[in-house]
């Protein structure tokens, strides 16, 4: 009897010392775990950066960033387009593997399955507080989506606690803001519609009414027109839910300093995805003029300052020490990308892809090699680092460092290289744009046949497509000038062998890109 008792008053301390000290210790675990912070541009170049090498642009909070922590001089986005390298830093899996991942219209359904692992949802499972502020261009609802009731699913769905974004990007309708499922200040008295292939009755457009405008369109943007601003898509109603273009950085910016602040008390996850330098490049007045680049130069002075102000923020909330954060942008550069704003007319000597070939929509290096710095104050120690890394290692890096075992399909743990801790990053990696698809591997870079014109004409950037493979030895040759295919067969084979165990070997039937 004796015995079961003191057995029985074991079992019950035993009990209550697994769960008590456990509950406490699972609770300092949390609380001792970094905010992450994720900041991504959109369209910024490798060269747009005054610490990546830019002499006509003064960048000096992105500066900080990079001088202060570590720069990394072969960061990458997947994909040489905005969604499909968003949905990659998400979910850990290359774009090219998902058939929809590419340029979205606003009206598309949400691309990332609701089932997936991403980041938000690893995170929120190790107690972080998940938010995502600003551009979101991953699709939104089933398709049918009514813009003036729940908007689902969406972020909140894939992992996200909160949201305030645009749904697509800025020269795209709907031209609002949605605040976790809804619309924000939307009047029920004047219901959104939004139709990607034929115009409302009535509603004047870019193309047939230019006199409205107050921005003129080049090409593909000359839809509805929103703030005498032409769009991409057509757009009627919602007039009290309309965004203002030139306070939408402010806007943001808020909205990230508000949830910093009612989040320091434990640890959260912050995706803060600028519009900048995206088109239309609308700055400010208080930064028109400021670079003497054009709007272009205006809003990324603009950005910079806005990331300022953000780390401001997280310095006077005291938790600037414990978070790390981390800065990129979704894809290369582009000058003329459907507008005209003088951003080819005033571009002086800037080289927005600095010593790189291509841009935007390109398989060439500018296309997906951009500005990447991680900055954690008192942890990670300035450095410049030639590792090779990439957005999609996000998942399964972030994993680790909080404790998750998640380990992404294409998402490679290399948190040793995010911290400044290796020089070693990935092997290779798959680069994709439009559908098009190269390999990097070590210091070279193997682009195979592609059909399509060599130089996308509309905006002036080489593709990266020829009817022959391309081999570059970017160690000798960063600005990808002499093709070594035929001085290097072996290497050659090499690579192809090692591509085509990884993609196969598809090759599109067409090479033709699509700039919507």
């Amino acid at each position: 009897m004796h015995t079961r008792i003191l057995s029985l008053a074991l079992a019950a301390c035993l009990a209550w010392a697994c769960s008590s000290p456990k509950s406490e210790q699972e609770q300092a675990s949390a609380s001792s775990k970094p905010n992450i912070v994720i900041i991504y541009l959109d369209d910024l170049g490798y060269g747009d950066m005054s610490a990546y090498g830019a002499s006509q642009l003064s960048t000096p909070h992105m500066d900080r960033l990079a001088n202060e922590g570590i720069r990394f001089t072969s960061g990458y986005a997947t994909s040489a387009t905005c969604t499909p390298s968003r949905y990659a830093l998400l979910t850990g899996v290359y774009p090219w593997r998902n058939k929809d991942a590419k340029i979205l219209p606003g009206t598309a359904p949400l691309l990332i399955d609701t089932a997936q692992m991403t980041v938000p949802k690893m995170l929120k499972a190790q107690g972080y507080h998940t938010g995502i502020v600003g551009k979101w261009h991953l699709g939104l609802g089933d398709g049918e989506t009514d813009w003036n009731a729940s908007i689902s699913p969406g972020p909140n769905q894939v992992g996200f606690d909160y949201s305030y974004i645009l749904a697509a990007t800025q020269d795209r309708v709907p031209t609002v803001y949605i605040h976790n499922d809804r619309v924000d200040k939307l009047d029920p008295a004047d219901p959104i519609q939004v139709d990607y292939q034929k115009n409302f009755e009535g509603e004047p457009t870019g193309k047939d009414n230019p006199e409205l405008t107050t921005m003129k369109w080049h090409h593909g943007h000359n839809n509805s027109i929103v703030n005498g601003i032409p769009r991409i898509g057509y757009m009627k109603g919602g007039k009290a839910a309309l965004w203002n273009d030139t306070t939408m950085a402010d806007h943001f910016l808020a909205k990230a300093q508000a949830f910093v602040k009612e989040n320091r008390e434990k640890p959260f996850f912050l995706y803060y995805a600028l519009q900048q330098p995206h088109v239309p490049r609308t700055p400010n007045p208080r930064f028109v003029g400021k670079s003497g680049l054009g709007p272009r130069g205006d809003v990324i002075l603009e950005a910079d300052w806005a990331i300022g102000e953000f780390m401001k923020t997280l310095e006077e909330e005291g938790i600037l020490e414990n978070t790390l954060v981390i800065f990129s942008s979704d894809n290369g550069p582009v000058l003329n990308d459907g507008y005209y704003d003088d951003a080819v007319e005033k571009n002086g000597s800037h080289t927005p892809a600095g010593p790189l070939r291509g841009g935007k929509y390109s398989l060439l290096e500018a296309g997906t090699r951009v500005p990447f710095m991680v900055y954690w104050k008192g942890t990670v120690q300035p450095q410049v680092s030639d590792a090779l890394v990439c957005q999609v290692d996000f998942l399964s890096s972030l994993a680790a460092l909080t404790g998750s075992s998640i380990q992404g399909q294409d998402s490679e743990n290399i948190l040793d290289a995010f911290l400044g801790k290796s020089q070693t990053g990935r092997e290779s990696l798959i680069l994709e744009a439009t559908g098009r698809t190269a390999l990097r591997k070590g210091d070279w870079v193997m682009i195979p046949p592609h059909k399509g014109a060599p130089v996308l004409q509309a905006v002036n950037i080489e593709t990266g497509n020829l009817p022959e493979y391309q081999l570059y030895h970017l160690a000798e040759d960063l600005s990808q000038a002499k093709n070594l295919a035929g001085d290097q067969p072996e290497k050659l084979e090499e690579m192809v062998r090692f591509y085509e165990g990884i993609v196969g070997n598809k090759v599109p039937e067409t090479g033709e890109i699509e700039l919507k």
